[in-house]
């Protein structure tokens, strides 16, 4: 791990950052991380994290927050399914991007690891598994969020390009033990699977993606951050599997029986149609809109070889990975199971 840093993380409070924190933390390493008045703390080990306030929006607020520190991990991105105001998404992801690395140019930080996402690589066509050299096989965006981070990751290789010490990371669709948020979508969908309340597969779960377990996407950051090369993108997934084959890992290990029920593509985007204008109506949040009922119909098979060889990243199988949370979500049940009267 190296000689004890100081390291500036946006999105500490997220899934996957406060993962990442608690891990540099242990390392010997002291984090100062993003926060915002509305941020949850809740998980972040606070004795030996310094909580540095500002904003993606606002350059000088990073500025001060990153002076001192030598490396920075961006996780922080407007993730979410739906807004109101569109543009929300490229101020926090773009404009987001572009202020972390002036600032970080201009505090003079050794090297940048910027989380990205999969899906800026677009989907896979039949049979082929893809990777870091992959064109897009289309030019559509299904969402903001995906058009957003691509537009983002082409602002950091313009960044690398002219000089800016930035590593972009592109991790799959996570899951594990962590805060059950919507950036751990995995992991709910497994836990309100397994009590019945969602028993839904939108178009019987043939569709293939890519599943990582947070525990690897964590290691493959410092593993970035470490070895990877300026300008480069890594891809850290796990391993490829339909929604319908992970269900089917649930059922066995859980040893009990899961009712399914078939939800055809027509039906998903009519209800994430009627769910989209709730919410431009009413302000209501959608559970899901159709950008995200075609994310989610298309296959996003890929291959993490290029960290396994340049970085040293490793994959967990899904089995186990699954066991994991599956072990870990029963555990949060029984710990919030009413004590009744005494």
């Amino acid at each position: 791990m190296g000689k004890p840093r100081t390291i500036f993380v946006t999105g500490a409070t997220g899934f996957i950052g406060s993962r990442l924190v608690r891990e540099l933390v242990h390392s010997g390493h002291t984090v100062h991380a993003l926060t915002r008045s509305t941020s949850n703390t809740e998980g972040l080990p606070l004795d030996r994290v310094q909580l540095a306030s500002g904003d993606l929006t606002d350059l000088d607020s990073l500025k001060r927050a990153i002076r001192g520190c030598s490396q920075v991990y961006h996780l922080a991105a407007y993730a979410k399914n739906w807004s109101r105001d569109k543009s929300v998404f490229f101020r926090y992801n773009v404009d987001g991007i572009r202020h972390i690395l002036e600032a970080a140019r201009q505090t003079g930080v050794e090297r940048v690891v910027f989380t990205s996402t999969i899906v800026t690589f677009g989907p896979t066509a039949a049979g082929v598994v893809g990777n870091e050299t992959m064109p897009r096989i289309t030019q559509q965006y299904y969402t903001e969020y995906e058009e957003s981070k691509a537009v983002a990751e082409q602002e950091a290789l313009r960044y690398a390009a002219d000089g800016v010490p930035v590593v972009i990371v592109n991790p799959t669709r996570v899951y594990g033990p962590g805060k059950l948020t919507e950036g751990n979508s995995v992991s709910l969908m497994i836990d309100l699977y397994d009590r019945g309340k969602v028993p839904v597969l939108l178009n019987r779960g043939a569709n293939v993606g890519n599943y990582v377990l947070v525990d690897d996407l964590v290691r493959g950051h410092i593993l970035a951050m470490e070895k990877g090369r300026v300008g480069e993108r890594y891809i850290l997934g796990g391993e490829n599997a339909s929604l319908k084959h992970l269900f089917e890992i649930v059922t066995e290990i859980s040893g009990k029986k899961h009712i399914q029920v078939n939800l055809p593509a027509r039906l998903a985007m009519l209800y994430a149609g009627l769910e989209k204008k709730k919410a431009e109506w009413f302000a209501w949040y959608p559970q899901i809109t159709p950008g995200w009922v075609e994310t989610f119909l298309q296959d996003w098979v890929y291959s993490s070889g290029k960290a396994e060889q340049e970085l040293g990243y490793s994959i967990t199988p899904l089995r186990d990975g699954i066991r994991m949370t599956y072990e870990w979500l029963v555990q949060q049940r029984s710990n919030h199971k009413p004590r009744g009267n005494r």
